[in-house]
């Protein structure tokens, strides 16, 4: 009884916290937030039940805790690449973000569910740390931090969150530049007393990078914060 009490204990000291949400991750891209089981996991990690619940409480707390790991490694990879400015700093940071939630598809979900839900959790801090530091540095009055921040950060969820469904809808069997070329000639035959704007926009949308038009989408809202609240001197 003793030697089993101490292999388990071994094996529980063996099997980290970072190694569970590593595999959490790993299951999560696999097969999405349904895929994340316990079962599931235990058989990953080629563990007990018991071993999991040693380092973390439940299953929200595990989806909790692959969100935060997969949000703070892309905040520092950019960080760690020191752009010369605050907007190229917000640049960076909004790019590890729209990367990261393509990479991970089901990261949006789990991050929208973060700002609503969980706003005393690490993640929605994290995010507004990393972007409203940047706001200040660009001499945005203090009344206007809170604001100008939550513009930006809705805008980079959003938009990211919206270019990966739209991948996840395409599947990996479907030729994104045939699709657009397909939407872009059904653009152009609309009537053109009901349509004139969007057959006028139709090429733009055979030719365009869902990366630089995210970052265009950026350079936006950073311009009418900047006009709106111009630097009011050193904060």
């Amino acid at each position: 009884m003793a030697t089993r009490t101490r292999q388990s204990q071994r094996r529980t000291e063996a099997l980290s916290r970072e190694r569970i949400v590593e595999a959490a991750v790993e299951l999560l891209d696999a097969a999405g937030a349904g895929g994340l089981t316990v079962r599931a996991l235990t058989e990953r990690l080629t563990t007990g039940p018991g071993a999991i619940y040693w380092h973390v409480g439940n299953r929200g707390e595990l989806l909790d805790a692959a969100t935060d790991a997969v949000v703070a490694a892309a905040l520092a990879t950019e960080s760690a690449e020191a752009p010369d400015t605050p907007q190229d700093e917000i640049r960076a940071v909004a790019l590890g973000l729209f990367d990261a939630i393509t990479e991970h598809p089901w990261l949006a979900t789990q991050l929208a569910m973060q700002l609503s839900r969980s706003p005393l959790g690490s993640v929605t801090p994290r995010i507004f740390e990393s972007i409203g530091q940047q706001v200040r540095a660009l001499g945005v009055p203090e009344r206007n931090w809170f604001t100008a921040t939550s513009a930006l950060v809705h805008y980079i969820l959003g938009a990211a969150g919206q270019n990966a469904a739209n991948a996840r809808v395409l599947g990996p069997d479907v030729d994104r530049a045939e699709f657009l070329a397909a939407a872009s000639r059904a653009w152009e035959e609309l009537d053109p007393e009901d349509y004139p704007f969007t057959r006028a926009v139709a090429d733009q949308v055979r030719e365009h990078d869902d990366r630089e038009q995210f970052l265009a989408g950026i350079d936006f809202v950073l311009t009418g914060i900047t006009t709106l609240h111009p630097p009011t001197g050193p904060q």
